[in-house]
This record gives structure tokens, sequence and C-alpha cells, in this order.
């Protein structure tokens, strides 16, 4: 339903519809429907039939103590950047940040203020949103959203956070990743959320206020962490975790 009020706001898209799914009439008038029996796959094979990408243009950037930054990226006040940091034209970096060296941000990313991003971390790259063909052929979604990472966050060293597939991926407030993590796209940290080291959050999935991710964690995508939560060392999640709860193990429980 939501989707379909999304699509009552716009007119002249093109949109994959699943072909079990009666079109309504006021949808039809406004798009062009394409009936699919798998949308998401025809949604791919349109950008690689078209050959349309999203990939980070190669910009022009001026050498600013070792670090290149692109003269397109806002920088805020007070501002530390190390030699070999690389900040693209679409990045918007707000006061007292810090960004390590070797760290890259590339695409459309918002930074708020008292971020700390460690020594080679990534933020935005692109996630693996790819699916098959009838051939068993890669067939793989452009990404076309962003990073947003709001005050206080902090992501650690050899870290990479995906941009989001359409929507944005998101850090909250206080959210704290540890060093070598990967949150992939459209994830949403939930405020004071704790990832700790060579954990794994996968496309979309979402935690609580205050949830605790122990280290060496692998949440599917898709799944929910309550508020509180805790996820013990080594999980791997598999279904939502509800508020407060402590779930361990493989499959967690």
């Amino acid at each position: 339903m939501g989707l379909v009020n999304a699509l009552e706001t716009c007119t002249n898209c093109l949109v994959f519809w699943p072909e079990e799914v009666e079109v309504p009439p006021e949808i039809n008038e406004r798009h062009a429907v394409a009936a699919s029996a798998d949308p998401r796959t025809e949604y791919c094979r349109f950008y690689r039939d078209n050959e349309i990408t999203y990939y980070p243009e190669v910009e022009e950037y001026n050498l600013v103590n070792g670090a290149c930054i692109s003269p397109k990226a806002v920088i805020g006040s007070e501002c530390r950047i190390f030699p070999g940091a690389y900040i693209g034209g679409e990045v918007r970096l707000g006061d007292h940040v810090y960004v390590g060296s070797g760290a890259r941000l590339v695409g459309r990313i918002k930074v708020g203020n008292h971020v700390v991003i460690r020594e080679n971390a990534v933020i935005g790259a692109d996630g693996l949103s790819t699916n098959r063909d009838e051939e068993g052929r890669a067939v793989t979604m452009p990404q076309f959203g962003g990073v947003v990472i709001e005050d206080d966050v902090q992501i650690g060293a050899l870290t990479v956070v995906a941009r989001g597939a359409i929507d944005d991926t998101v850090l909250k407030r206080g959210s704290k990743i540890d060093n070598s993590c990967f949150i992939s796209h459209n994830v949403i940290l939930g405020e004071d959320t704790f990832v700790v080291g060579e954990s794994i959050v996968f496309g979309s999935a979402t935690t609580g206020k205050q949830a605790y991710i122990s280290g060496n964690c692998c949440v599917r995508d898709g799944i929910r962490i309550g508020e509180k939560a805790l996820v013990g060392m080594g999980a791997v999640v598999v279904k939502p975790v509800p508020d407060g709860a402590v779930v361990k193990g493989n499959p967690a429980r």
C-alpha cells in the first residue's frame, strides 16, 4: 500500500509490477506499467540492457594537507582530515568531524557534527544488489541512494558502509561501529546502537535504540533488532529480535 501511495504522488514512471497482482486503474493512468513474474529481476535487467550505471564520476580535487577533497564538497568548521583521505563532491561534512588517513567518502553523503570516521573506512560503496537472469548470469541493480550519518557517530577503521539502493543508509545519532565491520545498503542503525568488530549487518536490517551487536555477528537482511536488545558474540540472526531480548548462537535464539 505504501508503494501505491508513493506512485500516486508522481507521474510518468516505468513501474515493474507483479503480474499476479491487479494494477489499480489510477496507477495505469499515471505510469507505464510492465507486469512481470519477477519484478526485481526485470528492474535490474532494464538497467543492464540500457547500459545504465550510477558509478561515481571521476572528479577534480584539491590536495589539502595530503587529502584529496573535491571543490564541490562542503566541509564544516574545525574538521580534521588526514593525508590520504578522499572526499567526493556530493559529501557534506558537519562541524568537528574527524576523517582518518585512507578513508574514502564517495557519493551522496551527509555527515553530522562530532563524527569520527577512522582510517581506511569506506563510506558510500555500492552494495551487492544482484539477481540472476534465466541463464544464471548476474543482473545488478544500480545504487541510487546515499548515506546519512547523524551527530556523534563513530565508524571504525576498515569498516565499509554501503550507500542505499534507493533510500538512504542511515546511522542515527550516537551509534558506534567498531573496526572491520560491514553495514550494507539501506540499513538503519538506531540511536546509540553499538556494532562490535567484524560484524555484518545485511541490507535493510534495522536496530532500535541502544541495541548491542557483539563481535563477529551476522544479521540477515531485513531483520529488526529491537530496542536495548543484545546479540551475543558470533550469533547468526535470522529472525527478528524483540525489544530487550538477549539472543545467542547459530541460529540465534
